[in-house]
């Protein structure tokens, strides 16, 4: 198994809370709905992930040095204790079960009661249409996390594959008896789904009992998928070649 560690900058009370795992996947959906509630629940950083496997950068935000593997956490809202792990690459194949691993024993350390995963996902023979709402399904690792489903209306996902640090949580879950429940949402895999993400945090809101203004996020869908639409038509009349570029992403 590949090292990875977890630094605790300051000791935190998350007996009780939840813990949400923001790493990237198909639309950057995990990113950027991790992203989008440190920032909407006024969550600071008290931690982080490392590992002489991970990439060798600093991620600099607002003239701070960052860890390409975060952790953020607070109780923002009635008594709600949460934590998120957030990263911008996506983690190798090696990596995956290390990561999944020491988030799963740091959950079960502090005493956590639930563990959130949003992932994006690709529905065949879906075009790059504008909808006003993107689909969300979910799937619990345990009855009790199976029936929060249903207690909520919130879909379940009956048949497929999740993949990634998702899947092994859900996996661990299962057999350690620990409520992980991974929320899927349709997104586009050629750009950051913005629409996607804010269906994921609709799903987690209505989980934890928290509101959380997503319209911003609705908003920035829209910008994107006008301007993509701008290029189709545009792209439309000319002859295309292949120079080893590689896709263009929004």
């Amino acid at each position: 198994m590949e090292e990875v560690t977890l630094i605790e900058f300051k000791e935190v009370d998350l007996k009780g809370g939840t813990i949400i795992a923001g790493f990237p996947s198909i639309g950057l959906v995990s990113t950027i709905a991790a992203n989008y509630l440190i920032d909407s629940l006024g969550l600071k950083q008290i931690g982080a992930m490392d590992s002489k496997f991970f990439p060798t950068l600093s991620v600099v935000h607002s003239a701070e040095p960052l860890s390409p593997v975060r952790i953020y956490a607070g109780i923002p809202d009635k008594g709600k204790k949460i934590a998120i792990f957030v990263s911008e690459f996506r983690p190798k194949p090696n990596l995956i079960a290390p990561i999944a691993d020491v988030i799963m024993d740091w959950a079960e350390k502090k005493g956590c009661k639930l563990l959130i995963s949003p992932e994006g996902m690709v529905v065949e023979g879906k075009e790059m249409e504008v909808v006003k709402r993107e689909s969300a399904y979910a799937i619990g690792s345990t009855e009790d996390a199976r029936n929060m489903l249903i207690q909520r209306g919130i879909p379940q996902f009956k048949n497929g594959i999740i993949a990634g640090v998702s899947g092994v949580l859900l996996n661990k879950g299962k057999y350690k008896n620990f409520n992980v429940i991974s929320i899927l949402a349709e997104a586009h895999p050629n750009y950051p789904d913005a629409r996607a993400a804010a269906a994921t945090i609709e799903v987690i809101a209505s989980l934890l009992d928290l509101e959380i203004n997503v319209a911003p996020l609705y908003e920035e869908a829209e910008r994107i998928e006008q301007h993509l639409q701008k290029l189709h038509k545009q792209a439309k009349p000319v002859v295309t070649h292949d120079h080893g570029l590689g896709p263009m992403y929004g």
